[in-house]
């Protein structure tokens, strides 16, 4: 599992640098697959990355506007950028991409908190992604 939550960590600082810099993310993803590609330094960037970067960018409108319907007394762009990525990236995982345990997405977030971002954020995180995951089937279009 070490595979994946290294992919997890790389797909989430994709994200991150997109959102900071104002980029797309395909854009940012492609810039990392060419660095490591140049730079024999650099890890590659895995499938899973890509796979996980990807999927959020087909579903970024629909997991935006469920991270401000569900996220109680904080908007989208008042959240913190770190926490804001890690629940892109979490809810893609636990709404769409159906082979990895709904409790696994959402502890990697959480560790991805306790690693990148303040002392609160695990908590929020956890009970934002719990409550995706209590509404999941309804949730869940296209």
């Amino acid at each position: 599992m070490a595979a994946r939550t290294n992919a997890r960590k790389r797909a989430f600082q994709v994200l991150f640098e997109a959102d900071q810099r104002d980029a797309d993310v395909a854009d940012v993803l492609g810039d990392w697959k060419r660095h490591a590609a140049s730079d024999t330094r650099q890890p590659p960037v895995s499938e899973y990355t890509a796979d996980l970067v990807e999927g959020y960018a087909r579903y970024a409108r629909r997991i935006d506007e469920l991270l401000s319907q569900y996220s109680v007394d904080w908007t989208l762009d008042r959240m913190p950028v770190v926490d804001r990525n890690i629940l892109r990236l979490g809810a893609y995982e636990l709404l769409w991409h159906d082979d990895t345990p709904d409790a696994v997405v959402i502890d990697e977030a959480v560790q991805l908190a306790k690693e990148f971002s303040t002392d609160d954020s695990p908590a929020f995180i956890n009970g934002l992604l719990g409550r995706l995951k209590d509404l999941k089937p309804s949730l869940r279009r296209d």
